[in-house]
């Protein structure tokens, strides 16, 4: 697992960046019967739902084309002011 996830990482990396958004963590879990693909980002001004929005949208198709996941699972794009 820590492999696919280092991996997402150094690919979403300089793409967030460019927007002035770092990955504060990446998880991939099991909660229930549905397993969650969480990416949590966090910029020095704050991040806005625009920008989570924003985020989710560059994500996506680089989730698709990289497909290191076999399970169905469910993404979810968060800032870090929410998470606390």
């Amino acid at each position: 697992m820590d492999g696919r996830i280092k991996k997402l990482e150094e690919v979403l990396m300089p793409i967030l960046q460019e927007k002035e958004m770092v990955i504060d963590s990446i998880s991939y879990e099991k909660e229930g019967k549905y397993y969650f693909l969480r990416i949590v980002l966090d910029r020095v001004s704050g991040i806005d739902l625009d920008s989570i929005v924003m985020a989710t949208n560059l994500i996506n198709p680089i989730l698709d084309d990289l497909d290191l996941f076999e399970d169905s699972y469910i993404l979810d794009v968060l800032s870090k002011e929410r998470e606390q």
